[in-house]
């Protein structure tokens, strides 16, 4: 049986996406490739309002943090850690030989622009990094008040976001954060498959980019860059096949507008926040919360494992709280993508109807 998923990603792709990935390939070399990279990268320039450099990517967005750490981090880095993908960063630059410092806010708050800047004043760091979706606690971090405020009293200071979990979901403007490189996979808010990354980067962050040594190979920014102003086309094979399904989907959002969009998403988490305060309560902060991905606390001790087991029967799947630390305690409902409202209250009527609630 097919399960709807209501997870963190990948989420829910409907058919007419899918059925995209299925033009007859063409070479990656060729002016038809050429002509569809133009198309979706016009595109995404559109839905963003942006003017900073695009570039679409065969990779997870965790390819992002490496190149982060070894295309933008300089010396130092401050890695702004609230959950299990901001720790992942943190590590990630730390695995790349780069001194790193992490500014750790407990799980389930969020990180406020004074923090950061109390952190900054501590030290000599010439890079940042933020999540501004953290997955698995299901908090909002305040990316355009911080950005704001790095960029005010630290203009020379990277901003890096990890928007993998709400970008194309939730309103974001880079040019607007001022964000220096922020990234996103398309199993996400794109409802695309898993299998390409999106970067939107600064003029800046190509500056800093050439000013750093030892980028490696696939993680050097400066290749992607500049190969697309010689050639209009990517250094390495991409994934065509999703290419095109990303120039589909791409259109779709573009006749949904980037507002419609995050209204769509705002009205999905706006209900089933208030289903969780009606039977459990929410694990984010209030004010801080996820507009793609709603983390719960379990407050009646369910099994969340047997719950998905019965969902499963119904068609339905959500997610255990992630981790070691957070599961059982803790069950994700992913609210992002193509879902609509009214999906979003039949997934939450099983749940009530198998729980007995």
């Amino acid at each position: 049986m097919h399960k709807r998923l209501f997870i963190p990603g990948p989420t829910e792709t409907p058919p007419e996406i899918l059925q995209a990935q299925t033009k007859w390939l063409i070479g990656h070399r060729s002016a038809e490739y050429t002509a569809l990279y133009d198309s979706v990268l016009t595109q995404l320039r559109k839905f963003f309002e942006t003017k900073q450099h695009l570039t679409v990517l065969t990779s997870s967005g965790t390819l992002w943090m490496d190149i982060t750490a070894r295309s933008i981090v300089k010396k130092k880095a401050l890695a702004v850690t609230c959950g299990a993908f901001s720790n992942r960063m943190f590590s990630t630059i730390k695995d790349a030989g780069k001194d790193v410092d992490q500014l750790d806010i407990e799980w389930g708050k969020a990180a406020k622009p004074e923090d950061v800047l109390e952190a900054l004043s501590k030290g000599d760091y010439d890079t940042v990094t933020v999540v501004a979706n953290e997955t698995s606690t299901g908090v909002r971090t305040p990316v355009y008040e911080i950005g704001e405020a790095i960029k005010k009293e630290y203009p020379d200071v990277m901003y890096v976001i990890d928007a993998v979990s709400s970008l194309g979901g939730d309103l974001l403007y880079p040019d607007k954060i001022k964000s220096d490189v922020i990234f996103t996979s398309t199993q996400k808010a794109f409802a695309l498959p898993p299998g390409l990354s999106i970067g939107i980067f600064s003029e800046d962050a190509v500056t800093r980019a050439r000013s750093v040594d030892a980028r490696g190979h696939y993680t050097d920014l400066i290749a992607y860059h500049d190969y697309y102003l010689k050639k209009k086309q990517n250094p390495a094979t991409p994934n065509v096949s999703l290419m095109f399904a990303l120039d589909y989907q791409l259109g779709r959002m573009l006749e949904e507008t980037h507002v419609g969009r995050y209204e769509r998403h705002l009205a999905m988490a706006d209900l089933t926040r208030k289903w969780a305060k009606k039977h459990f309560e929410m694990f984010p902060e209030p004010g801080y919360e996820s507009v793609t991905v709603s983390t719960i606390n379990n407050t009646l001790g369910r099994s969340i494992g047997d719950l998905n087991k019965e969902l499963a029967k119904r068609g339905y799947q959500i997610s255990n709280g992630y981790g070691t630390k957070l599961k059982e305690i803790t069950f994700r409902i992913g609210h992002m993508g193509e879902w609509n409202p009214t999906e979003v209250q039949s997934l939450l009527w099983h749940i009530e109807d198998i729980w007995g609630l």
